[in-house]
């Protein structure tokens, strides 16, 4: 019994431990993503890249089963830039582009939809009008050929 609450102990304090340091280095991953993201962007680099480089330096150091979604790393830098104004007011107006209007971006993926559909709908229109194009004979459409 003593045994058992020994080891309760010691893996109740070595997941606290692991939890903590779990916690710190994401708190250090988003803030030396954001330095990534707003030194890039302050740089002259354009958005895409400067992106890129801080997602894929903070799903790096995350580590473990589950990956940072694009969205988290997101929100894991505007906090940090947030949180650190003083140390990052030239990233401010950068922000914006990392939470796009998503409701645009779907009217614009349905308009994007709805046009491949109408051109996917005009080709096959035009293969059965020329499927049944074929079905006629030169015969056939002679008029006078008694």
């Amino acid at each position: 019994m003593q045994r058992f609450r020994q080891k309760k102990i010691l893996l109740l304090t070595l997941g606290i431990f692991t939890l903590l340091t779990h916690t710190t280095s994401k708190v250090k991953a988003s803030s030396f993503g954001a330095e990534i993201f707003c030194n890039m962007r302050d740089s002259g680099n354009d958005h895409r890249s400067s992106w890129e480089a801080a997602y894929t330096y903070i799903k790096k150091q995350k580590g473990g089963f589950f990956k940072v979604s694009p969205k988290q790393a997101a929100s894991q830098i505007t906090e940090t830039v947030i949180r650190e104004r003083e140390k990052y007011s030239y990233c401010i107006e950068y922000l914006n582009n990392l939470h796009p209007d998503r409701k645009l971006q779907r009217e614009l993926q349905k308009e994007k939809k709805r046009k491949e559909k109408e051109a996917k709908d005009r080709e096959n229109k035009l293969r059965k009008l020329e499927e049944s194009n074929e079905e006629f004979s030169e015969e056939t459409l002679e008029r006078y050929s008694y």
